[in-house]
């Protein structure tokens, strides 16, 4: 029988370790991904400890993932710790520089720790990227973040930037509720924040500034029966009790 050459079966050997190593990544990134959809929907369903064991053994598998950077900022959001979360935010962002629904994530911790300055200029820079497909969300985050700042006027402009992209945005509208609360334009408040409870009748928080808009406009009856609805939708929420206090205040001074 005829022997092949020692070279030649050197060289099969080292094709065949290539071979192997070059397919080793691939095998591995579809574990990762397998692992990461998995640990997202454990996420959603609430069961944190199994996520958590997903994203890791993920990560172990394929850390310059972004996607999973990104879901590992949002489990540590989840879980208050907002430092950790930056730095998964951050990192997704530095393994794929046009994430944008990761840079937005990222301002919104900023917005969490009250750092409103550092989440501006998040913001400000999503909000000029022109592919991004939901602009109206770092809009609304700038119109909060100068909320929160006092600056009402720029809030305002932010706000309504939002909301000329798309009108029925509800956290837009309940910003710019709040805002003309803060500079004291009641009919303004009144007709954003009314356009707000009809899209979410349930939520107490719109109840409650909707009841404070009427009392600026000093349309007392309506801002009790406001308060009484927020309430009702959500009897144990803290803006329930702060609807009740409020109730209290409007009866003494001017009756039921």
């Amino acid at each position: 029988m005829r022997k092949i050459p020692y070279f030649v079966t050197i060289g099969l050997v080292v094709a065949c370790i290539a071979a192997c190593a070059s397919q080793q990544p691939v095998s591995d990134k579809k574990k990762a991904e397998a692992s990461r959809n998995l640990g997202e929907a454990l996420m959603q369903q609430g069961d944190y400890p199994a996520a958590l064991k997903e994203f890791l053994a993920a990560e172990e598998l394929n850390p310059r993932d972004p996607i999973l950077q990104n879901d590992l900022g949002l489990f540590y959001r989840i879980k208050d710790r907002l430092d950790l979360a930056i730095h998964h935010f951050k990192l997704a962002i530095e393994l794929k520089p046009d994430y944008a629904v990761a840079k937005n994530n990222l301002g919104e911790v900023y917005l969490q720790k009250k750092e409103w300055d550092t989440a501006i200029a998040v913001f400000k820079e999503l909000s000029e990227n022109l592919l991004y497909a939901t602009p109206h969300y770092p809009l609304n985050n700038l119109g909060f973040a100068y909320y929160n700042k006092g600056d009402f006027t720029t809030a305002e402009t932010y706000y309504l930037k939002a909301l000329k992209i798309r009108s029925d945005f509800l956290p837009s509208l309940l910003g710019l509720g709040k805002t003309y609360i803060a500079i004291g334009n009641g009919p303004e408040a009144v007709a954003k924040l009314e356009k707000a409870v009809g899209m979410a009748p349930q939520a107490a928080e719109i109840h409650f500034f909707l009841g404070q808009a009427y009392q600026l406009n000093q349309e007392y009856s309506k801002a009790l029966s406001a308060y009484e609805q927020a309430a009702a939708v959500e009897p144990d929420s803290v803006f329930a009790a702060k609807a009740r206090q409020e109730a209290d205040i409007l009866r003494q001074h001017y009756g039921s």
